[in-house]
This record gives C-alpha cells, structure tokens and sequence, in this order.
C-alpha cells in the first residue's frame, strides 16, 4: 500500500466517526432546515448518511434506491434517530435519467427544494484483466459509477443553485453536491479499470461541476468514504480485503462536514474521509495555492544539455 500512500495527504488516518466529525456533537443542528438528496440509500454508507444527517438536524432526508424494503429500513432508522426529520423514498434506478428525474421533482414536491445532494449509489463487478473481461460487466462500473452520478448531478442542479443563492442571502452556506469517488481513482490495481477508471472519471466531473457551476455557488466535493466492508466493498479480490477497516459512520459523518460549509474551499476537489479534518484545514493555504487534490497531468522538462 506504500505507492497508494504516497498519492495522497500524509495526514492523521481516522477510520471512525471522531469529535470534530461527529453529528452528536460538533455537528449538532449543522444540517438544521435543510433537505438532504441521497441515491443510494438503502444500507452501507448511504444508509449512514441518512441517519448522520438526521442526527445533525436535517429538516428532511430524502433517499432512493432499487429495494423498497432496504429503504424502508433506512426510513426507520431515520426516524429513530431524530424524529423531527422527515423522510421520504422512491424506488430509483440512477442509470435511467427519467427515474431520477422523477425522485428529484417528488422531492422538491413533499419537501420544497434540495440544499445538499449525495450521489451514493455505486458499483464493482469482478476483477479480471481487460482481456479476460466482459463487455457488458465492464461498462456497468461507469453506468452505475459515472452515468448515475451525472443523472443525479444534472437533476438536482437546479434546486441546489436555488439553495446557494437562498442561504448566501442569509449569509450562510448551501448547494453542496457530494460525488463518491474512491482511492481506487488514483492508483491501478491489476483486474479493476473498468471500477478504477469510472471513479477517476468522478474526479474530474467533479471539477466540472465547479467550473460550470461555481458562479452559481454550488460546492462540489469527490470524497473517497474510506475502506468499508459493505456488499461492494467484499468484491473486491480477498486479498485487499484486509484494508476494509473502516466504519460507514466515517463516510456519513464527513459528508456531513463538508456539507455543513467547513469544507467550501475544497469545492471542486478530491478529499479522503480517512484524513484528519482540522489537519486538512491546516494545510488549506498549501492545497489552494499548489492547486493540490485535483487531476492534472505534471510534466518536468528538461532544457537541452
């Protein structure tokens, strides 16, 4: 894992919900009268994120997924741990941009807008060489991965400009958009290009995003949820299993940090829920100034000697 670790911030590794993430306490009411959007919804981290932005006060958690009973237990643990939150679900598939169009508007219809959307829904099919690889099973990963964030992006865009503006009048923070990426993104593992590609590709539609959008006040952050042993997660070949420590309260918790507008300097960027959050404000100024946790292409050319 040495080359893994040399790609990113050589931060504090947390793997658990902590005090400065933690929606019980320093996140307390950070969510307090806003609607949150989240596909993928329905167990793992998705289902955490419902249920951490409920603890932080969320006026409503809105969650969608392919499995009504999933999602009904997500309702329910929603409702446990805050029941002034409400919470509503449709049955969504994110590849079909009409199914999201249509959870989207019943959304904004039972709730009156969005604030924050988490594009959560994922994918990972076996790995296996390029060669040895099934047509159809490959482009599933940016179906699912790619296709499925921009479905969610593009129909929740226009109430979460509606949001930024909103909350900038009131000189506070909204229009957060979150994108699941992975660690995967930037480095390769034999047997996972069509996994490792599609999340490489999060990142910089990410950064799209914000170049589209940023004048509209949308925050858009590609966040790595940290190595959790969810049902995607133990696709992956056994051997890597053993990085799978993290809890999916680690993921939830972040999320809501960064939608709570301590994170809105990193918009447009990657960042890893494993990374201490007020080491990373520390090197706020260096990550800004050097143009860190983005995709670029550095190229050092030497003069002719």
């Amino acid at each position: 894992m040495s080359s893994i670790q040399s790609q990113f911030l050589d931060l504090t590794a947390r793997h658990d919900r902590y005090a400065a993430i933690d929606t019980n306490s320093a996140l307390k009411n950070s969510a307090a009268e806003k609607v949150i959007f989240i596909a993928g919804a329905s167990r793992g981290i998705g289902q955490a994120t419902a249920i951490a932005f409920a603890e932080a006060g969320a006026k409503a958690v809105y969650i969608t997924a392919r499995t009504e009973g999933s999602l009904k237990e997500t309702q329910a643990l929603v409702h446990a741990a805050n029941p002034d939150t409400r919470c509503s679900y449709s049955i969504c598939d994110v590849t079909i941009a009409a199914e999201v169009e249509a959870s989207v508007a019943d959304c904004v219809a039972k709730f009156g807008g969005i604030d924050a959307a988490d594009a959560n829904a994922g994918y990972l099919g076996p790995w296996v060489k390029i060669g040895e690889s099934d047509p159809a099973g490959w482009w599933r990963n940016w179906e699912v991965n790619l296709q499925g964030s921009y479905h969610v992006i593009r129909f929740t865009l226009p109430h979460l400009i509606k949001s930024a503006k909103k909350h900038a009048a009131e000189g506070k923070s909204g229009g957060h958009l979150i994108l699941l990426s992975s660690i995967g993104a930037q480095v390769l593992m034999p047997g996972a290009s069509d996994y490792q590609t599609s999340k490489h590709a999060i990142n910089r539609l990410c950064e799209f995003v914000q170049s589209d959008h940023g004048d509209d006040g949308i925050k858009c952050v590609a966040i790595h949820p940290g190595g959790v042993a969810t049902d995607l997660g133990l696709n992956m070949p056994e051997a890597m299993q053993e990085y799978l420590v993290d809890s999916p309260d680690l993921a939830a918790c972040f999320a809501v940090w960064v939608c709570s507008g301590k994170a809105d300097w990193a918009k447009g960027r990657y960042l890893s829920a494993n990374w201490d959050v007020s080491e990373l404000l520390n090197m706020k100024d260096e990550i800004l100034q050097s143009d860190l946790l983005v995709n670029r292409l550095r190229a050092k050319l030497s003069a002719a000697g």
